[in-house]
């Protein structure tokens, strides 16, 4: 699994891509995370077409169970932010997952067995050096 991206490394690439001082880039990355809690805190759900939607859902009470103990435990009911991935984003993300995991065989099978210039030169379809008479 890759290492999480920090705020204040989205600040940094905002500020890089967008060629702004990184003070106002993070002003902007705060408004718009500022909009997005705000409008979930009131309820309401936040669309970013391609990217995903963020939205509140409603959780029942319930009876559950102490995992330790086995003890009979009430769990109160809740609202809990959940976000659904769009269409293109997944796919995005699918797509270098793909690559990824290519790349990835591609060494492993590369480690498993070194390429001689002899294994290279019968690949292609050459006699190696080792078989070609001496003089």
């Amino acid at each position: 699994m890759q290492p999480s991206k920090t705020k204040s490394e989205l600040i940094d690439a905002v500020a890089a891509s967008a060629h702004v001082p990184r003070g106002r880039a993070e002003q902007v990355v705060n408004r718009i995370f500022d909009a997005l809690s705000d409008a979930l805190a009131r309820g309401e759900g936040v669309e970013l077409r391609g990217f995903g939607t963020f939205s509140v859902r409603d959780y029942p009470a319930y009876d559950g169970r102490n995992p330790r103990t086995g003890e009979p435990v009430h769990v109160k009911p809740k609202r809990l932010p959940v976000f659904k991935v769009g269409k293109e984003l997944r796919q995005r993300v699918e797509a270098a997952g793909e690559a990824q995991a290519s790349r990835r065989a591609q060494a492993e099978a590369a480690r498993a067995e070194p390429a001689t210039l002899e294994v290279v030169a019968r690949e292609a379809g050459t006699t190696p050096r080792s078989e070609l008479p001496r003089s």
